[in-house]
């Protein structure tokens, strides 16, 4: 897929800009509306908190002095909600606490007050498009995920020959842990929710949740589960690492409430992953 330019992603991309002082909010918005984002401006905390929950946004800029919740909490909570939403601080509030926090959340950068609106626009471009470009990544990872997983896949004999009855299944096939009721045998799993959702896996799938629930609360890498999960044996970490992520996030968007903030596939930075049971 090409590279976006500047242009498209401005026309696109929906900014929330966090700030109590009116008049400066105002001529931020109106500076980022005049580069071309689709702008949203809210003047409390709570008011953040309820228009991430409400709506999907690109990027936000936070003043960390805001009524009702603060800056810092206010960070907290979006990065828990939206895991990858790019965040510039723009403050004349400027704390060793929140400099702190801003580094833990993993915010694009820490602008002081008074601010070039130019330079402003110029940190919020570059912050769209490196995070045009994970997400580009991220869906490449699943291709490439989705394409591992179909060679994997047995093909349908054109021709039946007559073979013995199979056996059972062993009661080994169901594994039911915490909210999650997994058939081996049907590749099924099903979400213990009111009313329960039973949902498809792929082979794949089943086998890495299967090694999962079997051991909930221990940590597995990535060459582990692609070993003991896929039977992948010498192959280089970057492939490892790439199948093993995509079929994850597979699984989350499958399993769980919300993918981006996991309940039952928990990452361990640096590890791996492991199931806990929800």
């Amino acid at each position: 897929m090409p590279a976006l330019e500047s242009s498209e992603i401005a026309s696109k991309a929906r900014l929330l800009v966090v700030d109590a002082e009116l008049g400066t909010r105002t001529r931020t918005a109106e500076h980022l509306r005049w580069k071309g984002y689709q702008v949203t401006e809210v003047g409390s905390g709570p008011e953040a908190v309820a228009s991430l929950e409400d709506s999907l946004y690109d990027l936000m800029v936070l003043e960390l002095d805001v009524p009702g919740m603060a800056g810092v909490e206010v960070m907290r909570r979006s990065r828990r909600m939206h895991r990858d939403l790019p965040i510039v601080i723009l403050t004349a509030h400027a704390t060793l606490e929140s400099a702190i926090a801003a580094v833990k959340v993993g915010v694009v950068d820490y602008l002081i007050k008074p601010c070039d609106m130019e330079d402003l626009a110029l940190v919020i471009s570059r912050a769209l498009e490196e995070s045009a470009q994970r997400s580009r990544h991220k869906r490449l990872l699943s291709m490439v995920g989705e394409a591992i997983e179909a060679l994997r896949q047995p093909e349908t004999p054109a021709v039946f020959t007559s073979l013995p009855m199979a056996p059972a299944p062993p009661a080994s096939a169901g594994l039911r842990l915490g909210s999650l009721e997994l058939d081996r045998q049907k590749r099924v799993v099903t979400i213990l929710s009111s009313p329960p959702r039973a949902v498809e896996l792929t082979e794949g799938e089943v086998s890495i949740l299967s090694i999962l629930m079997d051991k909930p609360e221990q940590v597995f890498t990535c060459s582990e589960l692609a070993k003991h999960a896929l039977g992948y044996e010498g192959m280089d970490k970057w492939t490892v690492e790439s199948v093993i992520r995509s079929a994850i996030f597979r699984l989350r968007q499958k399993i769980e409430a919300g993918p981006d903030a996991p309940h039952v596939i928990h990452t361990v930075r640096g590890r791996g992953y492991y199931f806990s049971p929800a």
